[in-house]
């Protein structure tokens, strides 16, 4: 970790709405409690908002809002919300600070009642105004640390932080020394730590750190770096290879459905996280890395998909045994059979939509809890505040498997150092076999533990 990350220390919204409510003011819209939460006719539409980056230099996510227009598009063809036509905005958060909180700044002039489903590694520019406004912000992604601090954010997987600490668990038992190659960005700069709590629960060393530009064309320098790292050496140890450990759910190496090495010290590894630019370093690794190296690649899902897979050669494709960390069952899996029908009657061939992109499956799990809370409102008393309380009061959504029941209730809030909103840690292992992304075990595997007990940087 370097010295760039923001000690959070503004005063709670919690703080705020007892200030204004002590004063006798909670109505007064300098409070910020009420504002954008009307929506409340029966007659009018229930305004929501997605937003993610779109056609940008870096990563870009334009399936997110277009999964949110065919789910939209299937709520209101089904007669809406109790009636009440869903009506979603979206906005180009454009991978920029200022974007993004124009983007929230919209939300609340246009009276949204949640922000869902979206994508922003800007936390810290659009969830000040979104807590000013009053708006609950419902499944983003997790890039930012405020997704996991604020009270008015409700994300329904473990976000970065848990495909880290996952893809460090399924590293620990097939691999001796890791390179972990990753943004300069501040979001980045907490990434190093989380896989490395993975990688601890299976007694191998921290990874070596690689720095590089989220817009970069080519990473020759880097993957130098990573394949020098990954290289070095990672001893061997016995209790990695037989799959011993500590933590929740499924432990690691063998337990958790990976390969173990029983070599010893295992195969050099590389993983990748980020976002779109990592079939870019990939290209890059493969000039520099040599014929014979035992080095293997890694990633988590979103930076390696199946369309990547596709494009890349598929059963032919050099990605062909790179292990994957995601949130979620594999794109195939019969669980997402709902989503994939509304995506072929509502989507209309829309080709932003890829159905094994972890960011269209979050938006549609997202939706999900929104639905379900919106229908179980007073069609006249639907509101930002209607929302967040019903969430608060511990409402709880059933995914259809994809996660365990949702429910944002004080209890159910894990007792994770900086990311106190989590109530989902579970992670899937995948791999790419004969060029599909294919599960290596059954089920999920919860890093929650693994969470609780890393080291502080």
């Amino acid at each position: 970790m370097n010295g760039r990350r923001r000690p959070f220390l503004r005063p709670t919204p919690t703080a705020r709405v007892a200030a204004c409510a002590a004063a006798g003011t909670l109505l007064i819209s300098g409070c910020g409690i009420l504002s954008g939460s009307s929506n409340g006719s029966r007659d009018e539409p229930i305004t929501i908002m997605t937003w993610a980056p779109d056609d940008t230099n870096a990563t870009n996510m334009p399936g997110m809002p277009a999964m949110a227009q065919a789910y939209a598009r299937w709520v209101n063809d089904k007669g809406g919300i109790h009636g009440r036509e869903l009506r979603v905005l979206t906005c180009n958060e454009r991978n920029d600070a200022i974007a993004a909180a124009q983007c929230a700044r919209r939300a609340a002039d246009e009276k949204a009642v949640a922000v869902v489903g979206s994508y922003s590694q800007h936390g810290r520019s659009f969830m000040s105004p979104l807590e000013a406004a009053g708006i609950p912000y419902i499944g983003g992604y997790g890039l930012s640390e405020e997704e996991f601090t604020s009270p008015f954010s409700y994300p329904v997987n473990g976000g970065q932080a848990a495909l880290l600490a996952g893809n460090g668990r399924q590293l620990a038992s097939v691999c001796g020394a890791v390179s972990l190659v990753r943004p300069d960005t501040i979001a980045g700069d907490e990434l190093p730590e989380l896989l490395d709590a993975g990688l601890a629960e299976g007694n191998r060393s921290p990874a070596a750190d690689i720095r590089a530009p989220e817009d970069a064309s080519d990473y020759t320098r880097q993957a130098q770096q990573a394949l020098t790292g990954a290289g070095s050496g990672g001893g061997s140890n016995s209790d990695a290879s037989t799959g011993t450990g500590t933590g929740t759910g499924a432990g690691t190496g063998v337990s958790d459905g990976t390969v173990a090495d029983t070599a010893g010290s295992g195969p050099g590894c590389v993983t990748a996280a980020l976002g779109k630019r990592t079939n870019t370093f990939f290209d890059s690794f493969r000039r520099v890395q040599e014929d014979d190296s035992r080095v293997r690649i890694a990633s988590i899902l979103g930076s390696v998909r199946q369309s990547l897979v596709d494009s890349t050669g598929g059963r032919d494709s050099a990605l062909e045994g790179t292990y994957a960390t995601g949130w979620y069952p594999v794109a195939d899996d019969p669980r997402w059979k709902p989503m994939h029908k509304i995506v072929h009657d509502y989507a209309f061939d829309d080709n932003r939509i890829d159905i094994a992109d972890p960011g269209v499956q979050t938006t549609w799990i997202a939706y999900t809890v929104l639905r379900s809370v919106l229908t179980s409102l007073d069609p006249g008393k639907i509101s930002a505040h209607a929302v967040r309380t019903t969430l608060d009061r511990g409402h709880a959504t059933d995914t259809g498997g994809l996660t365990p029941k949702l429910r944002w209730r004080f209890q159910d809030l894990l007792p994770i150092r900086d990311y106190p909103r989590i109530v989902n840690a579970n992670v899937t292992y995948q791999v790419v076999k004969d060029g599909k992304l294919v599960a290596v075990r059954q089920g999920f595997v919860d890093v929650g533990q693994t969470l609780v007990n890393r080291k502080a940087a």
